[in-house]
């Protein structure tokens, strides 16, 4: 089997198995933790990183990473494309850079069907020709890119090899989105995928341990990348407080009796205390 035809087939089953049918997925970093429960985060990264998957062999626990970046559409293919190596179990596999590994073509196939399934262009897709508006349609409701959208236009049938390749060359999503006039849409999805964002798992259990003294609210900002104070505000306005612990006292017959034993001390140390 070909490493499309895999990516296809897993992307077909992932969405069976979770329910998501051939409709557009929202927000994938909520689907990717709620539905294989691994942890997922949005950091600050250099410009040529864009995401990792990382494995504790001794624990077993799987960590994604992707790049904080004003790229939504690119930002969500690299978190479709992580979770096809968590999903393959592909990890230690040859590094991204490598394009033309297996893998790779693997996880990349299988981001593309995950995104946008071609039986799902239906709800986009009339019987007539397929022209730019079609594909701005198909940008914006799938949230993905002009050459993700033109591939899988051309799987569907809808538009030949030179029209997806004119596509895939000569069009932007910020050209799409002025023109067909979803520019607001389109500044709303870089805002989100410009912000940091912490596994919602690592925070829940954060303000557990915030609320039993036993977390910091620092420990908290630090993970969100906010200031600290802003945290017990934000914090303290949702009713969400560290405990209040009462001082233990003792009455002071209730204290046990300390013996120290001098014996071992130097004579002109000992007499100090006799």
């Amino acid at each position: 089997m070909s490493a499309e035809s895999e990516g296809r087939d897993a992307a077909r089953e992932f969405r069976r198995e979770h329910g998501l049918g051939v409709q557009p997925i929202g927000d994938l970093v909520t689907l990717i933790e709620q539905s294989t429960g691994i942890d997922v985060a949005v950091l600050d990264a250099g410009p040529d990183e864009h995401g990792l998957t990382m494995r504790d062999p001794i624990r077993g626990a799987v960590f994604i990473a992707v790049a904080r970046t004003p790229h939504p559409m690119r930002q969500r293919s690299t978190l479709a494309h992580e979770l096809a190596h968590v999903l393959f179990e592909d990890w230690d596999d040859e590094p991204a850079s490598h394009s033309g590994a297996p893998a790779e073509s693997r996880a990349n196939s299988f981001a593309r069907h995950l995104l946008v399934p071609v039986d799902g262009l239906g709800l986009v897709v009339d019987n007539g020709p397929a022209d730019l508006s079609t594909l701005s349609r198909v940008v914006q409701l799938f949230e993905v890119s002009p050459v993700i959208a033109a591939i899988a236009l051309h799987q569907a049938g809808q538009i030949g090899v030179a029209l997806k390749d004119q596509w895939m060359r000569g069009e932007s999503t910020q050209r799409l989105a002025t023109r067909f006039g979803w520019s607001d849409h389109y500044q709303a999805l870089k805002m989100r995928s410009d912000t940091r964002r912490a596994p919602q798992k690592l925070v829940a259990r954060s303000i557990v341990g915030y609320v039993d003294n036993v977390v910091s609210a620092q420990t908290i900002a630090t993970l969100r990348g906010i200031d600290a104070d802003e945290i017990v505000r934000s914090l303290a306005a949702d009713g969400i407080e560290p405990q209040q612990v009462a001082d233990q006292w003792a009455e002071a017959e209730q204290l046990p009796d300390v013996k120290v034993d001098f014996g071992d001390w130097p004579d002109d140390v000992s007499e100090d205390f006799s």
